[in-house]
């Protein structure tokens, strides 16, 4: 996922979830933030971030936040890129778990829950894949959740019920983060998602992890080969 255009600025301050002050070229401007998680310890004043203009002129804000270096991290926290770097990677045929599939869907509803994406393998077999961004890293290792998520562990709920009716079920986590490669599930924060997370796998949900090449300019598919989920012992 290549960004049209980018601007640099320097943050000053977080407004709410969906706004913030940005100094650029000596002037402080208000944007909109492509994510309503917390991200404190990636939005400090001071730090670079990236941003991208809008092509609609009567938006109230002309630039929406991207990214954002933490120390020599560089991060994507646009919250709406994953499902568009997954869907792309299933399409071209860049996983090779998805080698073979005949439907590709987005967005389709099960139970009371809306994955991301529906697909059907040549030889008819159904399933569904939900896909999660991840933005926090603690010494090297990527973590999901940033914040507690009684949504997401829904979504691993509803995919096992899935995996019990015959459907096959994926969970990917993509980190967003440059030359990152491992992850685990943030315990401290959502002890209940960890949980759920290891149920799932239990049940036969396939959870797979992939990174990032991020750059100022956008976010492409890197690989699976060394990233592992870290069990709780």
């Amino acid at each position: 996922m290549v960004y049209a255009d980018i601007q640099s600025g320097k943050f000053i301050k977080r407004i709410n979830r969906f706004l913030a002050w940005v100094e650029i070229e000596n002037q402080v401007v208000e944007v909109h933030v492509k994510n309503t998680g917390r991200c404190k310890e990636i939005l400090q004043e001071g730090v670079t971030v990236f941003l991208e203009p809008s092509k609609n002129l009567n938006r109230k804000t002309r630039y929406s936040l991207v990214s954002a270096f933490k120390g020599k991290l560089l991060i994507n926290i646009d919250s709406q890129i994953p499902n568009h770097v997954i869907y792309e990677g299933i399409n071209q045929k860049k996983m090779e778990d998805f080698q073979d599939i005949a439907v590709l869907k987005k967005e389709k509803t099960y139970g009371q829950s809306r994955f991301d994406l529906y697909f059907e393998r040549e030889n008819g077999q159904k399933g569904f894949v939900e896909i999660k961004g991840v933005t926090l890293e603690n010494d090297g290792i990527a973590m999901f959740p940033d914040a507690p998520t009684l949504r997401g562990t829904k979504h691993l709920n509803e995919m096992i019920a899935a995996i019990q009716e015959g459907y096959e079920g994926y969970v990917i986590f993509l980190i967003q983060i440059d030359k990152i490669n491992r992850f685990q599930p943030n315990d401290l924060m959502d002890p209940l998602f960890g949980e759920t997370l290891r149920k799932a796998i239990d049940a036969g949900v396939n959870v797979m992890v992939y990174n990032s090449y991020v750059t100022e300019k956008g976010i492409t598919l890197a690989n699976r080969g060394t990233v592992e989920i870290i069990s709780k012992s």
